[in-house]
């Protein structure tokens, strides 16, 4: 009975027993969490994080050189759609205008940058009528929606492209286009400065960041 009990005590051992090389491969298994840790080298970390950051900036710096760019609305020619200090996105990538675009121009003619929405492109033919507030490209009416309020012949407009009493008629050269302000009584456009050449056309606004009550897109 005694062999018995000391061979089972024997076996118990032997079951009990754990090699140096069984420790080390469970510490192994052990997940990474409860792993003794290396201490965290806080200059490191800060150094990898402002290049990081570094990095991240120059890349939006990149984009906005070759991509997009800010540009600032002057004045109230494009009210109620964009008002005076508003921020923009424009884009520039090959864009080709396209009517109704709201577009950027660096204008000889006005000595300055202008914002204004394109209505006609080349080859196009543009009436505007006072007397029943409308503008027809090709015989075709546009739509009011975006321009403040009725249009008045003011007697600022060239008269050359008078054809009858409140009537102006326009046909777009090649490589131009016609743009007009949103706000038509109170903005210096193609009526006044003449057809803008599409390489005066810096790009196309896409995207209103400021004010940010009025974020969005620029219809």
């Amino acid at each position: 009975m005694s062999d018995k009990v000391e061979k089972t005590n024997e076996e118990e051992q032997k079951i009990n027993k754990v090699t140096e090389e069984e420790i080390e491969a469970v510490k192994k298994a052990e997940p990474d969490d409860i792993k003794a840790k290396e201490p965290l080298d806080i200059k490191n970390e800060i150094l990898e994080w402002f290049e990081s950051f570094v990095f991240a900036m120059l890349i939006v710096q990149l984009v906005f050189i070759f991509i997009f760019r800010i540009v600032m609305v002057d004045g109230r020619s494009m009210n109620n759609t964009l008002s005076d200090g508003d921020r923009l996105i424009m884009t520039h990538v090959n864009y080709t205008p396209e009517r109704d675009d709201v577009v950027v121009v660096d204008s000889d003619a006005a000595g300055k940058i202008l914002i204004k929405r394109v209505i006609g492109i080349e080859g196009d033919k543009i009436k505007i009528d006072y007397t029943n507030n409308h503008v027809y490209v090709n015989d075709q009416q546009i739509s009011n929606e975006h321009i403040k309020e009725i249009m008045i012949d003011n007697g600022y407009f060239d008269r050359t492209y008078m054809t009858e009493n409140g009537v102006y008629e326009y046909e777009v050269p090649e490589n131009c286009v016609f743009v007009m302000g949103d706000n038509r009584n109170d903005s210096k456009d193609s009526r006044s400065i003449g057809y803008v050449p599409e390489e005066s056309i810096m790009g196309k606004a896409v995207f209103r960041i400021f004010p940010l009550n009025q974020l969005g897109k620029v219809d």
